[in-house]
């Protein structure tokens, strides 16, 4: 994925790409770190990591199926989508999640089709008593009940995250030393300060690179403070002289 990430930009922009700052969340955060740290984009000025640290993500990842698991797998509509991301605490902001939640969902597949959905109800009629078309039968029934909740609950994810298993390890397994080797200005932005490991602890005392912690913030840091995230990364843009500040931008002192 690191790599997609250097094709669109050459697919974009050709041997002469502007000066462009990578930002990612989470697991699109470890992209941006591979990608700085692959040199795929030869015209990056700097780095922000939003909420995403090797010991903390890899604590997590034990966990992680049991909270795919027990998320809803399907919605009502967008709205219930929406309604469950505020109040299971995902994203803390409701306008937030009013934009965010669209791109996360899809309506499912084949329920706009009548005939398909007779064609099961059909297939399940015509029943055998033979064993093995009995059991064939079990499965139509089961696709027909599936049919009938797909009706009522139209969206479902978009991804299946649980598919994903076996990349998990890869995208978080030494990210705090890749992080750290990026030769660039890096910005790294917390929900809290004990989600640190003892890598990034040593190199943000050595000064390696500016942190910030906004408290009150779920993981969804970008999304529950919107407002806060700009400040900070317009404020590490200025202050590492990649743009001039208007309009009277007071910046943010970096805090922890």
């Amino acid at each position: 994925m690191a790599k997609d990430i250097g094709n669109v930009v050459e697919a974009m922009y050709g041997d002469l790409p502007p000066p462009i700052m990578l930002i990612g969340h989470s697991m699109g955060g470890a992209i941006a770190v591979h990608t700085a740290a692959s040199n795929l984009v030869p015209s990056l000025l700097g780095l922000c990591v939003i909420d995403v640290v090797e010991g903390t993500a890899m604590d997590a990842l034990n966990s992680m199926q049991n909270f795919l698991r027990g998320r809803p797998k399907t919605f009502k509509s967008l709205e219930n989508a929406i309604e469950w991301s505020v109040k299971s605490g995902q994203i803390r902001n409701l306008e937030s999640a009013r934009v965010s939640m669209v791109g996360q969902v899809k309506e499912c597949e084949g329920i706009t089709s009548p005939e398909g959905s007779k064609s099961v109800v059909e297939g399940i009629i015509e029943e055998d008593e033979d064993d093995e078309e009995g059991s064939e039968s079990v499965n139509k029934r089961k696709k027909e009940d599936d049919m009938e909740t797909k009706k009522d609950h139209p969206y479902t994810w978009r991804i299946e995250l649980a598919k994903t298993e076996k990349y998990w390890d890869g995208w978080f397994r030494g990210l705090s030393n890749l992080f750290l080797s990026c030769p660039i200005p890096k910005l790294l932005l917390l929900a809290g300060v004990d989600r640190l490991d003892k890598d990034l602890t040593i190199g943000q005392m050595q000064g390696k690179f500016q942190m910030q912690v906004l408290p009150q913030c779920g993981h969804a840091v970008h999304e529950d403070a919107p407002d806060k995230v700009a400040e900070a990364v317009a404020t590490f843009l200025i202050r590492n002289r990649f743009a001039e500040p208007i309009g009277g931008f007071q910046c943010v002192f970096p805090g922890c």
